[in-house]
């Protein structure tokens, strides 16, 4: 039952030979560019959110803002088509960054990007559980199990494996293309025809947070939005650490689908943008703040599904086809995570800078361990911050353009490095305009990274700022365990490595006489050792004299030792003897014989004591001790003439 469960969760194991089956590009989009697609859902409520911090007055900030994201975007992907065509191995901007800043700002960005996968997950997942309630608003009191069961079904579906996740997750964000563009094409044809759609939220005003103003507030507030916005720029590295996944030629092919990734993700942002700004959407940090809305009774729809409400009417299927294709398109952001964290996590572990259990993939084409640890930890994370979008973003903005910020500044180097190889005249003036763009976008970037911690510190980014340095902090101390490990186990070439022990001194633990006990000596016995004894612990005086006896009396051509113990213990006389007996003789190997029974059923080995796995625990800590277990399969059955 275990094991067709299993296959019914994760499908049928996948041998190794099948393991490289690349993606075409009408795959990868959608699956390695969700994050971005997906980023619509919230970006525009992002930039609203900061806007109406001013009141109504500065809304005609929001559309400014998101002009300027949209360059932005092209900025980014332009910058990091060259990367891809630079590092193809998947790596992205940690490759860029330990190769041309050093193993430091590789860490540094290695943990940037590990939480950014984090980030990914929880707010892709936080949104589509806020879309799920808007579509359906008495759901608002299961927001949080509801995000637990999505990050659930989006793990059972990525530890299928790449291929078998590729068509799965195309279909919905085609599906939410289309339903932008029907979108689009409605609501302004409605507008063209003289009826204008109007939010829902449009006739009611906002309670500012901030008044009166100046010149150099406003430029603030306003730099603030293009900051929060900005949120629809976090997937463009996804395809640049995705490169291996395309089909050949790989880097020419994950640049043009970088290219078609900008050019999508913006015009639905650009068109839901100008949906929400024509329809008056209004849409706030604290809900309590739109004067004549009961925010105890109920929570704000998110910005998409007001705009869809207003377009195409609320609850009609169309409204319900928007929203179901947004939480669609929002869990395929997932996916992004799930394909990217695994990998960096297994290339980490192959330089010993994580766990050696996440190197390896599982039965599946997944690495299984990266993903249960991406999926416990962005569950936490929306725990913690209550399944607030709102909250989620700021870090996750800060995360992702820290990692941006990084790998464009090694993009830089990295330009400079081939204009010190004295190039053609031709290849150095590309290799100029390269640096500018990588140049302008590190800086970018970087104001990016200042605006929030400045702006959003108190309110969460102080996590990022402190979990990141701790992520990297733990990395660095699991590399020197390794090393340390690996110095130790070391053979040297001086042949005394392999120098036999002076001395064998075998010692079989048993309790009482019994075929279990007898085979562990006889075990004992064909390994000729030096010196060979049967040991046993005193808990009970009459049963310690019976067994005596007995062994007396089977004339047992062993040794028996009896240990006592005061306090009726197994464990301590045992290791305290066998740690005698190395003091006294260093060189001498003592290897520990313990009986154990194999019981057939799992409820049939509760019935016995688990002392032998504390005693072979304890053994095992102490150097120069082998414990071998002589295994006992228990056939215990009702005899059937009962």
């Amino acid at each position: 039952m275990g094991q067709l469960g299993r296959r019914v969760l994760i499908g049928r194991k996948l041998a190794t030979a099948r393991l490289q089956q690349p993606l075409p590009k009408r795959v990868a989009l959608p699956v390695l560019a969700s994050d971005s697609l997906s980023s619509v859902g919230y970006a525009t409520q992002e930039i609203l959110v900061v806007v109406t911090l001013g009141g109504l007055t500065y809304l005609y900030l929001a559309p400014w803002a998101a002009a300027v994201v949209i360059l932005a975007m092209v900025l980014l992907v332009m910058a990091y088509r060259r990367l891809v065509f630079a590092y193809p191995s998947g790596g992205g901007d940690f490759d860029a960054a330990h190769q041309n800043l050093g193993s430091g700002a590789g860490l540094a960005t290695a943990g940037l990007m590990m939480a950014d996968y984090v980030m990914t997950v929880a707010v892709s997942v936080a949104a589509a559980a806020d879309n799920v309630v808007s579509a359906f608003p008495d759901m608002d009191v299961a927001r949080i199990p509801v995000a637990g069961v999505l990050i659930v079904l989006i793990l059972a579906l990525n530890l299928r494996g790449v291929r078998q996740r590729g068509p799965a997750f195309a279909l919905p964000a085609y599906l939410f293309i289309a339903g932008i563009v029907a979108m689009l094409l409605w609501g302004f044809g409605s507008a063209a025809v003289g009826t204008r759609p109007l939010a829902e939220s449009a006739e009611m005003d906002v309670q500012p947070e901030l008044s009166d103003l100046t010149t150099v507030a406003v430029v603030f507030l306003f730099v603030r939005a293009v900051a929060s916005g900005s949120a629809a720029l976090t997937g463009v590295r996804a395809i640049a650490s995705g490169v291996p996944s395309f089909n050949r030629p790989r880097r020419e092919n994950a640049a043009t689908t970088l290219a078609m990734m900008g050019a999508v993700s913006m015009a639905m942002f650009a068109a839901v943008t100008a949906l929400a700004v024509l329809t008056e959407v209004r849409y706030v940090r604290d809900a309590c703040a739109l004067a004549g809305f009961d925010c105890a009774e109920f929570d704000q729809r998110t910005a998409i599904t007001q705009v869809a409400g207003a377009v195409f009417g609320e609850g009609s299927p169309p409204f319900i086809y928007v929203a179901v294709t947004t939480v669609l398109i929002l869990l395929v952001a997932a996916n992004t995570a799930f394909n990217g964290y695994p990998i960096l996590a297994s290339l980490l572990a192959k330089h010993r800078y994580l766990p050696r259990q996440l190197y390896a993939r599982g039965d599946q084409r997944a690495y299984a361990g990266g993903m249960l640890l991406i999926a416990l930890a962005a569950g936490a994370l929306i725990v913690a911050f209550d399944g607030s979008v709102v909250r989620l973003v700021p870090l996750y903005i800060l995360v992702v353009f820290a990692a941006h910020t990084l790998g464009q500044t090694a993009m830089v180097r990295h330009w400079m490095r081939l204009l010190d190889d004295q190039l053609r005249p031709g290849e150095a003036s590309r290799a100029v305009r390269r640096i500018v763009l990588s140049g302008a976008t590190a800086v970018f970037c970087a104001a990016v990274v200042a605006v929030v911690v400045v702006t959003q510190f108190l309110e969460g980014a102080w996590i990022a700022v402190a979990a990141v340095p701790m992520i990297v902090g733990v990395m660095v101390l699991i590399h020197r365990y390794y090393r340390r490990v690996n110095a130790e186990l070391a053979v040297p070439m001086d042949k005394s490595a392999g120098m036999l022990p002076s001395r064998v001194h075998a010692i079989v633990l048993v309790s009482r006489i019994h075929r279990p006990a007898l085979r562990a000596v006889a075990y004992a016995r064909v390994g000729r050792p030096d010196v060979l004894e049967a040991v046993t612990v005193s808990v009970n005086e009459a049963d310690t004299r019976e067994l005596v006896d007995e062994w007396d009396r089977r004339d047992i051509p062993v040794p028996l030792k009896v240990l006592d113990s005061p306090y009726r213990e197994i464990t301590r006389p045992v290791v305290e003897y066998v740690r005698a007996i190395r003091r006294a003789s260093p060189r001498d190997l003592v290897a520990v014989y313990i009986p154990e029974y194999v019981a057939r059923h799992w409820w049939e080995q509760l019935l016995h004591n688990k002392s032998t796995v504390r005693l072979k625990g304890r053994l095992a800590l102490t150097r120069g001790v082998v414990v071998t277990s002589v295994p006992w399969q228990l056939e215990a059955r009702r005899n059937k003439s009962e």
